[in-house]
């Protein structure tokens, strides 16, 4: 018989419902808009690891609210934030619901350190918890594997993997920097990070950099950052392209790696493109998986036991 019964715990439901409420009242204090923008898109992003969910022929489920909200920020609405479900296919697992809750919000004439310092605040403020001093991507990655990931080829890093056995059956080329940094970023250096506590990572190489901004003096640097917390990575935020033209080519970069790897194209977000050419802001950014906070903070082994019904029994 098919178990009908629900995965998680009444004490967590009501940890999660604090939770949700408590995000609220925070960004109510720092006069942050809640919007609800359409959960069914009619392009999606274009990065060459995002899977999305088509319906149809109406378009896809989205991944993040990102480009609606980015939408919002050109059509001058201040700062705004949506808490609610989005979607990415084959993600299932230990720590990956293919549904999960998003927390994501922007700041126009905010900076990537801004955002950095708000992220902190409300990590404080709704899990209880003193966050680290804040890293950078350069550091904790050579600290790990020796090598210094915004000046070496794609081959050292591949010749690094494969001797560890991490590169997959189906790796891909040893130039492929992208592919390379995260691979090594996600099973060699993340499991390191914030075990005393939510760290933030900041300035990535900005190798599959889309809709980030590059810093302008340092070559290679993109003004990205993540936050991990007892390895687990919490947010991805940065701060935010605003040129058209640099993001309508890095999103023809990026359909025309997905048909090198056998993965269909999604096509362009025009009217993201279009928002984007009428004037955003300079702004800045951040997504947060809110099942793996309330795992975390409730001390579970996966964002499992926080959720009603996980994938296997929805």
């Amino acid at each position: 018989m098919t178990d009908w019964r629900p995965r998680a715990k009444r004490a967590a439901l009501e940890r999660r419902a604090r939770l949700l409420g408590d995000i609220r009242s925070f960004m109510a204090r720092r006069e942050v808009l809640e919007v609800s923008t359409p959960l069914i898109a009619s392009a999606a992003p274009a990065e060459r690891g995002l899977a999305s969910m088509a319906v149809g022929v109406d378009g896809y489920l989205v991944p993040s609210p990102e480009h609606a909200l980015k939408r919002l920020l050109a059509a001058d609405m201040g700062a705004v934030y949506q808490l609610g479900p989005v979607f990415r296919a084959g993600e299932a697992g230990r720590w990956h619901n293919p549904e999960f809750w998003m927390l994501e919000w922007y700041r126009p004439q905010a900076s990537m350190m801004d955002i950095v310092a708000e992220t902190r605040d409300l990590f404080e403020a709704v899990a209880g918890v003193a966050c680290a001093p804040v890293c950078e991507y350069r550091a904790v990655f050579e600290a790990v594997t020796g090598i210094d990931p915004i000046e070496s080829e794609g081959a050292v890093l591949a010749d690094w993997a494969r001797r560890r056995q991490l590169a997959p059956a189906q790796a891909a080329e040893d130039d492929d920097r992208a592919f390379w940094l995260d691979l090594i970023m996600s099973l060699a250096v993340q499991p390191t990070l914030g075990r005393q506590g939510p760290v933030c990572v900041v300035d990535f190489p900005n190798d599959d950099a889309v809709l980030v901004a590059s810093d302008p003096e340092r070559a290679g640097i993109a003004r990205r950052f993540e936050w991990f917390w007892q390895g687990v990575e919490l947010a991805n935020g940065a701060e935010e392209l605003t040129d058209a033209a640099i993001a309508r080519d890095r999103m023809q970069r990026e359909q025309r790696l997905r048909t090198e790897a056998g993965v269909a194209q999604t096509g362009l977000d025009e009217r993201l493109l279009n928002a984007m050419q009428a004037g955003m802001p300079a702004s800045a950014g951040v997504a947060l998986g809110v099942d793996r906070l309330l795992a975390l903070i409730c001390g579970f082994d996966g964002i499992g036991d926080a959720l009603a019904f996980d994938w296997p029994r929805r």
